[in-house]
């Protein structure tokens, strides 16, 4: 089992191919939220929030959609790929 938590060993099932608010929350919380505001390599990934619609570039693994807030996030393995980009829902909120 990994300490880090980036495996899928020993954390309940989160982990980096997670889905939803599940890997949002994951990933804002890997290196111990260290990850929350890496810049994603090449400049960030092109998207549509999901929530709103509003086009946007998720510039960091974990990011929020300019028009209205919503959350969103991408982990490092599949960071290639808008389409894996997850959206935690409307009303959420990371804590500070």
């Amino acid at each position: 089992m990994g300490s880090c938590g980036c495996g899928s060993g020993g954390n309940g099932g989160a982990g980096p191919f997670s889905e939803g608010r599940e890997l949002v929350e994951f990933v804002a919380q890997a290196h111990g939220g260290a990850l929350r505001t890496r810049s994603i390599p090449g400049g960030g990934l092109p998207t549509f929030c999901q929530g709103c619609g509003a086009g946007f570039i998720l510039a960091t693994f974990v990011g929020g959609c300019p028009e209205c807030g919503g959350v969103h996030a991408v982990s490092p393995p599949r960071s290639n790929d808008p389409a894996n980009i997850q959206f935690a829902g409307k009303g959420f909120r990371l804590p500070e």
